[in-house]
């Protein structure tokens, strides 16, 4: 594998029917993305290996997910074991592994109006201008979500991490400030 002159940090989101994944290279500036389908029996063995093909590819530095084990998560099972096992693969490819619950994302979105999961997805659309046409419409309650939306949630998780880790820098900086004040 050749070494990129950038490092990626790449969600995956899961949902029934396989998984949405996005790379970024900075915020806001996505590099590529996909959704994964599967059917029929096994699906995380075969969920597990086509992230194991995007691990492989994209070399990532972090790996971002939705929190899945928390009593709040209210994950299905097989979700629950298809998460250990990302953060598995992620830790035998010495990548790094941030977990958010909704609730992380809901208050980092909150800052912009965003209250729904649809209201996040546009907010999403509207800072990455480059997955606008992927946007799902609104849907009706007596609708299924669109697979879509996994792509968008995983786009959240990304925008996320970024506004957590700045937070930090920023808190880091705050106390090496006050430090030298004393």
């Amino acid at each position: 594998m050749s070494a990129r002159p950038f490092s990626l940090t790449l969600a995956i989101h899961p949902v029934s029917r396989g998984f949405g994944w996005i790379a970024f290279e900075a915020p806001f500036a996505p590099y590529d993305w996909g959704l994964v389908t599967v059917r029929g029996t096994d699906k995380n063995a075969r969920c597990l290996r086509r992230a194991e093909r995007l691990l492989d590819r994209f070399e990532p530095e972090t790996l971002v997910l939705e929190a899945f084990e928390t009593r709040r998560s209210a994950r299905a099972d097989r979700i629950t074991l298809l998460g250990r096992g990302l953060v598995a693969l992620a830790g035998e490819r010495g990548i790094e592994v941030a977990i958010y619950t909704r609730g992380e994302v809901k208050a980092c979105f909150a800052k912009v109006g965003a209250v729904s999961r649809q209201d996040v997805a546009e907010a999403v659309s509207r800072h990455v201008p480059a997955l606008h046409h992927r946007l799902p419409k609104p849907r009706r309650p007596w609708q299924t979500e669109n697979p879509r939306m996994a792509l968008f949630t995983a786009a959240a998780l990304v925008l996320t991490h970024y506004q957590y880790v700045a937070s930090q820098v920023l808190e880091n900086l705050r106390k090496k400030s006050e430090e030298n004040d004393d």
